[in-house]
């Protein structure tokens, strides 16, 4: 399973996913169809939801699972372990 991370302008989510599925948006899903909506998260600036896309497209396949899973003891340990110093 490949992830997917994008926004939307659009309140109606299951119209997205009717476009992304039809291929009416082209760029990375469009060769991936049929896509399925795992999570989704709603803010009421679009500038917020850009911010959070941005941050989650930078985290790692395990992280954006745990996200998806709601399992948030486990994603604070994977932001913990990405954040943490690396020894020398």
């Amino acid at each position: 399973m490949l992830y997917y991370v994008g926004t939307s302008r659009l309140e109606d989510l299951e119209t997205r996913l009717s476009q992304h599925n039809q291929g009416l948006l082209g760029g990375y899903t469009s060769k991936r169809c049929p896509v399925t909506l795992v999570y989704s998260a709603h803010f009421g600036r679009i500038t917020d939801a850009v911010a959070f896309e941005r941050q989650v497209k930078g985290w790692p396949r395990a992280k954006k699972a745990a996200l998806i899973r709601a399992d948030f003891e486990l994603l604070q340990i994977l932001s913990k372990r990405h954040s943490s110093p690396q020894p020398s």
